[in-house]
């Protein structure tokens, strides 16, 4: 793999892992669902997965973490 291709693998697996650690503190914010966002509902349980909320906080946090260490 090329070096470049090596980085943008290694910033997207970041982002796609602070979504996954994110995504709880927003689903219990109570935000409404947006596109790509998905629910799961089976019996009594319901589950929203907010997943494009996620990404844009992860990423938002890796761009400030990016300017700040800068």
């Amino acid at each position: 793999i090329v070096w470049g291709m090596r980085n943008l693998l290694f910033i997207l697996g970041i982002v796609i892992v602070g979504a996954a650690a994110l995504a709880p503190a927003i689903a219990y914010i109570g935000l409404d669902p947006l596109p790509g966002d998905f629910a799961i509902n089976q019996g009594n349980l319901h589950i929203a997965v907010p997943v494009t909320y996620s990404l844009c906080a992860s990423m938002g946090l890796g761009l400030c973490y990016y300017f700040m260490k800068r």
